[in-house]
């Protein structure tokens, strides 16, 4: 039986995985997916290395080890992070060689607390692009106002970059925008537009979790008529919110400015679709990752939606169906009372703001360990 993993791929769909720690790299089990063709890349954020640190052992001997050089709490954690990353674009670079940059791309994420400061986030994104050294990185920088023009300064200054935190259409917008801004003008100042990558992280359930959280709010004093429309509007607002995204990239990478980037070799900013794991148990746990397939994207997902998609995923190319479908969802929702305006913007800052706060745990929990072992 084929592996539905790898089937994607075949539909044009790159599968990275969304985890990192350290037994994932000295086990060989990352090895294996890779080899297995399961996956072609691998993705971060200061959630996933707080787990990955804080529930676990493996990263004690060497941080015993900076604790002991006199290294601060925040030092050690990058060099641990570093070292992960560093290790695993290792593993992914012959997917990287073999689809010739297409492919292959580890990302680590610059720290949560720079999300509103342009210039120190161009820093901190050539800080760990100088630390890792590895063609086949890419520098997370969140959606803001402020990670906007940082896009742009860094894809000018030929940094592969992952933008992630999208929720919003107009914001997806300024995002491609940055993209192709930061390639033109290094094509003006004749520089090579070729051989660099990015992709745009477009998040996708925790816009449903939000957006049936205030339907529920609705239904609770509805009449039974109008109970039973805004029922069948849950779970629809993220799909159709990431279809009308793929309708934009198809839209902005079919002009003539991407053109003429494109013949002196260019690549495309694909889009990423990012929190695909099922929050409501009564969707499907592939729910999102089966509606969102399409050719020129990445789904990353995590452990349990690998596992779940090997088990009993169906892909079939369905991203470009009901784009009209997807407009209707979008405007019935607002004429319901839903402010899709309003549900991305708390969700870009409640995103920053997780995000944040699994940083300074995960640096509580450094201190605590640099202290004690």
């Amino acid at each position: 039986m084929a592996n539905p993993l790898v089937e994607l791929q075949t539909l044009g769909q790159s599968v990275w995985h969304d985890n990192i720690r350290r037994d994932l790299l000295t086990s060989g089990a990352l090895q294996r997916m890779v080899a297995e063709g399961e996956i072609t890349g691998l993705t971060s954020n200061p959630t996933i290395f707080e787990q990955a640190i804080s529930k676990s052992t493996d990263y004690d001997e060497d941080l015993r080890s900076f604790a002991r050089k006199g290294k601060s709490a925040e030092d050690i954690f990058w060099r641990l992070a570093i070292d992960d990353i560093y290790n695993a674009a290792d593993v992914f670079r012959p997917v990287f060689e073999r689809t010739g940059g297409n492919d292959g791309y580890v990302s680590i994420e610059v720290a949560p607390k720079f999300a509103h400061d342009t210039e120190a986030t161009i820093r901190e994104a050539h800080r760990l692009w100088d630390a890792v050294k590895r063609p086949n990185l890419m520098i997370k920088i969140p959606a803001t106002a402020e990670g906007i023009p940082a896009v742009e300064q860094c894809i000018f200054d030929g940094l592969n970059i992952n933008v992630t935190l999208i929720f919003a259409l107009k914001r997806y917008d300024a995002v491609m925008n940055a993209h192709l801004s930061g390639l033109v003008k290094r094509m003006e100042a004749g520089k090579p537009v070729d051989g660099i990558a990015s992709v745009a992280s477009f998040f996708v359930s925790r816009v449903d979790t939000l957006v049936d959280k205030l339907l529920n709010e609705k239904i609770a004093t509805a009449g039974p008529e109008t109970r039973v429309h805004l029922e069948a509007l849950k779970g629809k607002a993220a799909i159709a919110n990431a279809k009308l995204a793929y309708a934009e990239f198809r839209k902005k990478f079919s002009t003539e400015t991407y053109a003429a980037l494109g013949n002196r070799g260019a690549r495309k900013q694909r889009p990423l679709w990012a929190s695909t794991s099922t929050k409501n148990p009564a969707y499907s746990d592939v729910y999102y990752i089966e509606s969102l397939i399409g050719a020129e994207t990445v789904d990353t997902m995590p452990p349990q939606t690998i596992d779940a998609y090997r088990d009993h995923g169906q892909p079939e190319p369905r991203l470009e169906n009901g784009f009209p479908q997807a407009r209707w969802t979008i405007e019935e929702l607002a004429r319901v009372g839903i402010d899709m305006g309003a549900v991305t913007s708390k969700l870009e800052t409640d995103g920053v703001a997780a995000f944040a706060q699994s940083f300074d745990s995960l640096i509580a929990v450094v201190e605590q360990r640099r202290l004690t072992i």
